[in-house]
């Protein structure tokens, strides 16, 4: 019986983050390429919830549940977590938000997770906003900053690259064939980044610009810059 009460609950769950139709914006990015900077001054300025799949996988951690430890040994070893447990972390945090509007950072980060993503929660992306930088600027990064991750290591690092590279540059070569890739130049200073940033967006309390290509965005950037 509580299989059953479990089944209708989760049931209603999907079907009412289907309801709320909500617009979602993933945000990719390897470690350490700015995903989380820029996306505290797009939630400033365009009013979005930003979900951070690593931030609420680090809570379950903390929470000490069985599924927590499991977490935890598998981002230790740079394994992908199940996309079933990210999932129900982000479809949880997005029902309890109050908002329809989402930066879901650093998810999917495989294909699968792509693929559970949509068909689990019935929802699909506005676009893909992908932080492109070189593997030596993001360690430069990681291994500067000082915010007590276990995972800023050198060695594990390294294993995050790896993983980044074999299983999300398929998720975003996806969404590219279907129009959905925004990409961003994220080796330079936050200011620089964030000014291509705004160029994705439509002013406050307007909706996204889900469909310019993104051959038409650098070339404004680059307008700007001449």
């Amino acid at each position: 019986m509580g299989t059953v009460v479990n089944a209708a609950n989760k049931e209603e769950a999907n079907r009412s983050l289907a309801d709320l139709n909500p617009t979602v914006v993933f945000v990719l990015g390897g470690p350490g390429s700015g995903k989380g900077t820029q996306c505290a001054n797009i939630v400033q300025h365009f009013g979005f919830t930003h979900l951070s799949a690593g931030d609420l996988l680090r809570a379950e951690i903390k929470s000490g549940s069985e599924n927590g430890t499991m977490i935890s040994n598998m981002i230790k070893e740079g394994k992908i977590v199940p996309s079933e447990v990210t999932i129900k972390l982000l479809q949880k945090a997005m029902l309890e938000s109050g908002n329809d509007k989402f930066l879901i950072d650093g998810f999917p980060r495989n294909e699968e997770n792509r693929s559970a993503f949509e068909a689990v929660t019935k929802v699909e992306p506005s676009f893909v906003l992908f932080f492109d930088c070189s593997e030596e600027e993001m360690e430069r990064r990681l291994l500067s900053r000082n915010q007590g991750r276990e995972d800023d290591n050198i060695e594990t690092i390294r294993k995050r690259f790896k993983v980044f590279l074999e299983s999300s540059l398929p998720v975003i070569e996806y969404y590219n064939s279907k129009g959905k890739v925004r990409k961003i130049d994220a080796g330079r200073p936050v200011e620089e980044v964030y000014e291509s940033v705004k160029a994705i967006f439509a002013p406050k309390d307007e909706k996204i610009d889900a469909g310019r290509p993104v051959e038409e965005v650098f070339e404004l950037e680059n307008e700007k810059a001449d």
